[in-house]
């Protein structure tokens, strides 16, 4: 600490690519085994709520595609205004009253019953719960996911019903999706296969970027439902001012964040062979 910024910098560069981000100033343990025990989870609730944000997302989407300026469309686009709209830690808090202690259906925290016992191999629950054998865990890890899925996903998928309402308007509109619907071809074949495939590169590009948002909004997520991940710990990190592992957290997020685009790009290829030349 005595020693000049820059010399710090690079000191702090060579560790990095040791693998080494230093000790916790709380609990002394190296970063990267606290950030890795509590990987897993943000990974698991990030992925389960893109997937519900984008499975809904292009659903509602195409769905307002179909009939723009109906019932259907005006209804559609107002649920995606109010999802962006809508602060996660208030649809957090609503969840939780309603879905946890007003009806009881959901539990309100953390990833597991205190009463079911997993063998923990990975970290991820599902698939530790699926190598075990233990299928109990396994629904109630996927049970405790829905309540904090839902409220981490509102805002993406809102985001993502926009575009691909958008994009599919533009696609059906051009002269070959018209020639289809001439020649009699199914309607679900035109929308699925055609339409959709044309209309995705903007989708996915949003999708990609969105993956971002979720792994900011998860500090809000995990610290409302307790949830034991990357989220909570940077927050309690904040708390105690250990900064260590805050740019540990905020080193692999951005790596992360960084993976995923990359990944978009290759789906780029796929989906369009144009873009290979």
């Amino acid at each position: 600490m005595n020693k000049p910024i820059l010399i710090q910098y690079l000191i702090f560069l060579k560790q990095l690519i040791k693998g080494d981000l230093g000790r916790s100033i709380v609990t002394r343990e190296k970063v990267i085994n606290e950030i890795m025990i509590r990987f897993p989870a943000t990974i698991e609730l990030t992925l389960f709520s893109m997937f519900i944000a984008s499975f809904l997302g292009i659903f509602f989407g195409i769905l307002a595609s179909l009939k723009p300026g109906s019932i259907v469309d005006t209804f559609v686009m107002f649920l995606a205004l109010v999802g962006v709209s809508m602060p996660i830690f208030w649809l957090g808090l609503m969840l939780i009253w309603f879905g946890a202690l007003y009806l009881g259906w959901f539990p309100p925290s953390g990833r597991l019953d205190v009463d079911i016992n997993l063998n923990v191999i990975t970290n991820f629950y599902l698939i530790d719960s699926v190598l075990t054998g233990n299928f109990k865990a396994f629904f109630n890890s996927l049970y405790h996911l829905i309540l904090p899925s839902i409220a981490l996903s509102s805002v993406p998928m809102a985001t993502i019903a926009r575009m691909t309402r958008s994009s599919m308007l533009e696609v059906l509109n051009q002269e070959y999706i018209l020639v289809e619907y001439a020649k009699g071809l199914p309607k679900r074949r035109i929308i699925l296969r055609s339409a959709l495939r044309n209309a995705l590169i903007p989708i996915i590009t949003v999708i990609g970027l969105e993956f971002g948002f979720l792994l900011g909004g998860a500090i809000m997520t995990e610290t409302i439902f307790s949830w034991p991940g990357m989220g909570r710990l940077v927050y309690d990190a904040i708390m105690s001012r250990d900064y260590p592992l805050i740019q540990g957290a905020i080193l692999l997020s951005a790596l992360l964040f960084v993976i995923i685009n990359l990944i978009v790009d290759i789906i780029y290829v796929f989906i369009d062979p144009r873009i290979r030349y």
